[in-house]
């Protein structure tokens, strides 16, 4: 019987490692929700229109623009109002002076964001979406975090811009948790074409952010083994070791300003792994650190903290 049971136990924890491994490479798909339906039904009533189109390797993508007869949803009013609580001077509604690239979380997918782009459309921005690979309806099964997917935001800018004759600059790119990884990655290729960046809640780097989760599942005892075990299994499937995702190390390479937002009691990833990668920044660069007050992982973007009117502000400032 103890012999019985321990086999037991090695089989639960080999399923369970596998499994964790699994959902790091390849996570389970968030689903199309009703308000998303609502807003691909309904955009004109979030004061937007909203283009679909591919890009040539199969990634999915959304295009929000201004609602060019000025009407505007409940969300762009908000910021509006904002930006003239400020007193910071903002064009007509409709107007276009600037494009943005939004790239969504992980177990997220491109329609999450259609609320953040109705604010950001409300203040003058052209927001392109995409899924990012091994999510929504992206047909690439794997993801690497940044390392493999750092050409990816640019590609969606150009093939853009060529199919909807609209000038690809001025650009900037926003992230949020992975998607803030991979714009990070992308920000500090050579030659990259952002004016501005802005990154919500996201890592230095991936192991110690994982390791962290796990021992908070299982217990410190367990926790690190756990981890370790996933690494293995993401690794085998993905040929990348967990250790080379450091975000940070781009973040270093960065020229552009850079606003990064983290929320104070995040237990996703903690906040000094977030005030580590602005420690990266360089000296050099205009940059800026935003706490947000009681915020956690899962709530940061829907505290009474006006995060919209500052990322807004940041990307007109600087998108230009």
């Amino acid at each position: 019987m103890f012999c019985l049971f321990l086999l037991l136990l090695v089989v639960i924890g080999a399923a369970v490692t596998w499994w964790a491994g699994s959902e790091l490479a390849s996570p389970s798909r968030r689903p199309l929700h009703d308000y998303h339906l609502e807003f691909l039904a309904h955009p004109a009533a979030h004061g937007m229109q909203i283009e679909k189109f591919a890009l040539a390797d199969g990634t999915p993508c959304l295009m929000c623009l201004p609602e060019p007869g000025g009407k505007l949803g409940t969300r762009g009013q908000t910021i509006r109002e904002q930006f003239a609580a400020r007193k910071l001077p903002l064009s007509p509604v409709g107007q276009v002076h600037g494009t943005l690239v939004l790239t969504h979380g992980r177990k997220g997918r491109k329609e999450d964001y259609l609320p953040i782009a109705e604010r950001l459309c409300a203040v003058g921005f052209r927001c392109l979406l995409p899924d990012m690979p091994s999510h929504g309806d992206h047909p690439s099964s794997l993801i690497y975090y940044g390392v493999r997917e750092a050409g990816l935001p640019a590609q969606v800018l150009k093939e853009a811009a060529d199919k909807y004759a609209f000038a690809p600059q001025p650009a900037g790119l926003l992230g949020m948790s992975m998607g803030g990884s991979v714009a990070m990655h992308s920000a500090g290729q050579p030659e990259a074409p952002w004016k501005a960046l802005a990154i919500i809640s996201s890592f230095h780097a991936f192991q110690p952010a994982m390791e962290l989760q796990a021992s908070r599942l299982a217990g410190s005892w367990l926790g690190r083994p756990w981890a370790a075990g996933a690494g293995w299994i993401y690794e085998w499937k993905t040929g990348l070791a967990l250790g080379a995702i450091q975000p940070h190390e781009y973040a270093a390479r960065l020229k552009i300003p850079t606003l990064i937002f983290h929320g104070t009691d995040d237990k996703v990833v903690p906040i000094e792994s977030g005030r580590k990668l602005y420690a990266a920044l360089p000296e050099g660069i205009e940059k800026q650190w935003v706490e947000i007050p009681s915020a956690d992982h899962h709530n940061v973007l829907i505290t009474e903290f006006p995060v919209y009117a500052t990322l807004a502000s940041w990307m007109l400032t600087h998108v230009k």
